[in-house]
């Protein structure tokens, strides 16, 4: 029999199938009718079944193999520790942009965790490079029908790709990519977008290449390199400056309208610190068709004013102030700008509501998005206001998804311990922005469990972005 990989349960869901069956936390699903597991994939699929026999060894190490019947789409309601049974499939590219390898040391493990595993692209789209994949793999696509992915493609040059990614098999991106589509796939693509070595040209050539491998491609982001102070490669980076940026602007948007005159659609989006450094305001949302990236940061702060916007229109009138209330709202420094925009329209005399932009002294001040911001950078800024407020906005990026924790290790709790006459909330959503400063006294939001859970109909999500 081939090995067994244990999902570790974290959670049993109240009145679910799991509960009656008495499983609790940490006892652990070996097989399910024999069939060994390797992540929530197997676990799914192996479900399907209406007749179940479970394997299960419980915390004493009892192994228990029990029967049960089920409906076909029916949930059995356990979240996971992880998604991935037999460990996350580790990137072995050395990339000169990679941005674990740029983060602080001494701080804890899993952020210098270099996944490249194409089922967390499937499950969470996590961007994949495609270097470590086998025959096997793509089987494993085809038989499952694991689509879209989420490829980081860098290059369609293949003698440049191998050198950024420093991997000889890096360079045949653009037949990896036909694999993809041979197994009945489709995929997201990114760029990386280094100054002077994957821009101009190259971004041209690389553009022509994806959007000729349509349908099966679905879209192409183009994010700027992001480069902390403590980067040691030796291979020489430099951020885009305003002039940069806004050349890459120029050369995108003749594509954009190009491919929306071909199919209605933009297809190819910049992330949205182009805009910031050019000083551009974001395109609309119409020509973010959906937020296909959205979790890639892309329109990132055009949906935030949408759903500002949605959020304004469904309040009452008299819900629309709450004029006693101080609130300081803690962002990056690229979207400070938008959000102080956004508070205007509430508190036009900044009577009440101040923005706070604060500046990145763990990873360094040109790292200037609100989700890299850590607890005692935060905590430094608020020590710092000169006037008393009641309460405290902080960006739920910054905490570690299904969990109250900065990425420096510090606990959400321990920041309003240090502040006990403030009220610290989080805020993930311009429907949170706006109720929280137009209701402050009945704004609050549940944060979600991190658990990794299974759904009915090989249905799949990480319950911390639900």
């Amino acid at each position: 029999m081939a090995r067994m990989y244990p999902g570790i349960i974290l959670r049993v869901l109240e009145g679910s199938i799991a509960e009656e069956l008495g499983l609790v936390p940490r006892d652990k699903i070996l097989a399910v009718n024999d069939m060994p597991l390797r992540d929530i994939i197997d676990f799914s699929f192996a479900m399907a079944d209406e007749e179940i026999e479970l394997l299960v060894e419980h915390a004493n190490g009892e192994q228990e193999l029990i029967a049960f019947d089920k409906d076909y789409d029916e949930d059995f309601g356990v979240e996971f520790e992880h998604a991935v049974f037999d460990g996350i499939r580790p990137c072995a590219n050395h990339c000169y942009f990679c941005f674990v390898d740029m983060i602080a040391p001494d701080m804890r493990h899993s952020l210098s965790v270099k996944d490249d595993d194409y089922r967390l692209s499937f499950l969470y789209g996590n961007f994949v490079t495609l270097t470590n994949m086998g025959a096997a793999d793509f089987s494993r696509i085809e038989r499952y029908h694991l689509s879209p992915l989420y490829v980081s493609v860098q290059c369609t040059n293949p003698v440049l790709r191998a050198e950024m990614l420093r991997y000889k098999g890096a360079a045949d991106i653009l037949g990896q990519l036909a694999k993809l589509e041979a197994a009945g796939a489709d995929y997201h693509t990114q760029v990386v977008l280094c100054y002077g070595l994957n821009d101009g040209e190259e971004l041209e050539r690389t553009i022509r290449d994806i959007t000729a491998r349509r349908p099966h491609a679905l879209s192409l982001a183009i994010v700027p390199v992001g480069l902390t102070k403590h980067r040691s490669d030796s291979f020489p980076l430099v951020q885009f400056d305003r002039e940069g940026a806004a050349h890459v602007i120029d050369q995108v948007e003749a594509w954009q309208e190009r491919m929306r005159a071909e199919e209605g659609r933009t297809f190819i989006y910049l992330g949205d610190e182009f805009y910031f450094l050019a000083g551009r305001e974001v395109p609309s949302a119409e020509m973010y068709d959906g937020f296909p990236q959205l979790d890639n940061g892309i329109g990132l702060t055009r949906n935030f004013i949408e759903e500002w916007v949605k959020a304004g229109a469904a309040m009452d009138e008299e819900d629309d102030e709450d004029d006693e209330a101080r609130i300081a709202v803690v962002s990056g420094t690229a979207v400070a700008p938008v959000m102080e925009q956004l508070a205007r329209e509430l508190d036009p005399d900044a009577r009440r509501i101040h923005v706070l932009p604060v500046v990145n002294e763990h990873f360094g001040a040109t790292v200037n998005v609100s989700g890299l911001l850590t607890g005692h950078d935060i905590m430094q800024a608020l020590n710092a206001l000169t006037h008393e407020v009641d309460g405290v906005l902080i960006p739920a990026s910054a905490l570690r998804e299904g969990e109250d924790v900065f990425l420096d290790d510090m606990s959400l709790d321990a920041m309003r311990e240090s502040f006990p006459s403030v009220r610290i909330e989080p805020v993930a959503t311009g429907r949170d922005y706006r109720e929280a400063l137009a209701a402050w006294g009945a704004y609050h939001r549940e944060r979600p469990s991190g658990g990794y859970t299974w759904q009915s109909n090989a249905g799949y999500t990480k319950s911390a972005v639900s």
